[in-house]
């Protein structure tokens, strides 16, 4: 009985004997695993691609090195509701739309006027206290813009921002509507604001969030087990620290242990007579943890990436808020998308084909259970990925996501057959060709030809 099982599992009896040793630890870790694991396939639970889409994978802190007990809480690593967006996060990306001729610059470095690239969204803010309850500031303008939005105010956590232009105001259509009124509006309404805002989401790159990965040496004290031992780190952009036994741990088992990184202390240190090592000391907790590069140039790449994630921007890029609002619609009330239909997707950890509802649009791969149904269960970001037909297995005709760093996940996808797949395929190429390394759109900017001024 696997119900009975996983409950005997689940009471396992906990060790808080400091010298318990990792091995012992581990295994039972690897134990309760396979156990999880036997349970959710005797439920059949779909999967959309291990650890990245709409996992059902969850991991837990388990202090299995230095800690004295094992715990066994669980949290959601996906905190972008399933989507898969690490390479995003690791570079900056300008988004150039659907004009995508090389003669012309991403319109964030253009100063040619151009038609924008509007994106709506829903913005819903809980009203506060004091003169200015809701803390934005709006601009005398048709259409009307947002041109303030307080730090740490209920408007910035609803994800408002500088340059939002407002469209509806509780359900009352507003960009013909004087300023003036649109307040009143908003001032005579419930205490939550409801407001459908667009966004012109080519007018500023995307900041990077820290991910890094590599073999770092920890120090370790627990029990009779002293010393430095060799561990596969790797730091995501939710700020949460990961790390594993061997580089080829990542996406099949869990972390030996997750850290959040917010708020900790990190720096060198000398204190223990050894190069290149550098501490962490989490705001949580009284532990310090010790770590050991094989270089100072891998001390500095850690360090640069740690210091981002102990002080993180919180406020997402436009196109993010963007892509959450349209998990929440029916795939076909997503406005004009450049490829749907029925896609497979490979699940490499149980090497099956799960098939999907998809809908493509601006760089971003929806996925659905079917045509029915609501919200997205979660998609991939495209951001540099290069699209190609492949054979892989019995199948003749695959598509191949390749991403443009081997840290990075590949992924591998199937339509009905060989035109449907030649269909997506050019869908894919010219919807991840909307967007340009920022680095990229700034030498295009400066080769472009000047421009004659007539006097």
């Amino acid at each position: 009985d696997l119900k009975s099982e996983m409950n005997k599992t689940r009471k396992l009896p906990l060790k808080k004997d400091a010298r318990a040793s990792d091995s012992s630890q581990e295994d039972a870790i690897d134990q309760w695993a396979r156990r999880r694991k036997q349970f959710k396939d005797s439920k059949k639970c779909s999967s959309t691609g291990g650890s990245s889409i709409n996992s059902t994978i969850t991991e837990g802190s388990i202090n299995s090195e230095d800690a004295r007990s094992v715990d066994l809480g669980l949290y959601s690593e996906n905190e972008d509701r399933g989507f898969y967006t690490e390479n995003f996060h690791s570079a900056s990306w300008v988004f150039r739309g659907d004009d995508v001729s090389p003669d012309n610059s991403p319109r964030c470095l253009s100063k040619r006027p151009r038609p924008v690239a509007i994106r709506e969204r829903t913005v819903k803010i809980a009203k506060g206290t004091g003169n200015y309850p809701w803390g934005f500031r709006i601009q005398f303008s048709k259409p009307i813009l947002v041109t303030e939005v307080d730090t740490n105010s209920a408007a910035e956590e609803a994800g408002l921002q500088v340059g939002d232009i407002l469209i509806a105001v509780n359900g009352t259509d507003v960009t013909s509507m004087p300023h003036s009124e649109a307040a009143n509006l908003a001032r005579k309404g419930p205490d939550i604001l409801t407001m459908i805002v667009g966004s012109d989401i080519s007018r500023y790159p995307n900041t990077p969030k820290p991910t890094c990965r590599g073999y770092l040496h920890k120090r370790t004290q627990s029990g009779i087990l002293k010393g430095w031992r060799k561990r596969w780190f790797v730091l995501k952009h939710s700020g949460y620290l990961h790390y594993y036994k061997h580089k080829k741990d990542e996406g099949k088992c869990r972390p030996l242990e997750v850290t959040k990184l917010e708020g900790a202390e990190i720096g060198v240190d000398t204190s223990l007579g050894k190069p290149f090592v550098f501490k962490c000391i989490p705001q949580a907790g009284n532990r310090i943890f010790y770590f050991c590069a094989t270089s100072n140039q891998e001390m500095k790449r850690w360090l640069e990436a740690m210091d981002k994630a102990v002080h993180p921007i919180h406020q997402n890029h436009v196109w993010v808020d963007v892509t959450l609002h349209n998990t929440t619609l029916p795939p076909l009330a997503i406005k004009n998308p450049e490829c749907l239909g029925l896609l497979h997707q490979l699940d490499r950890s149980k090497d099956v084909w799960i098939q999907h509802y998809c809908i493509l649009k601006d760089g971003c791969l929806y996925f659905y259970a079917t045509l029915r149904s609501t919200p997205a269960q979660g998609g991939l970001y495209l951001q540099g990925y290069i699209v190609s037909e492949q054979s892989l297995g019995s199948k003749r005709s695959v598509i191949e996501l390749k991403p443009p760093s081997e840290e990075f996940k590949t992924f591998y996808l199937c339509a009905e057959n060989v035109n449907e797949n030649k269909r997506w395929i050019t869908a894919l190429k010219a919807s991840i060709n909307k967007w340009l390394p920022l680095h990229q759109a700034i030498q295009d900017f400066m080769n472009r030809p000047l421009e004659e001024t007539r006097m």
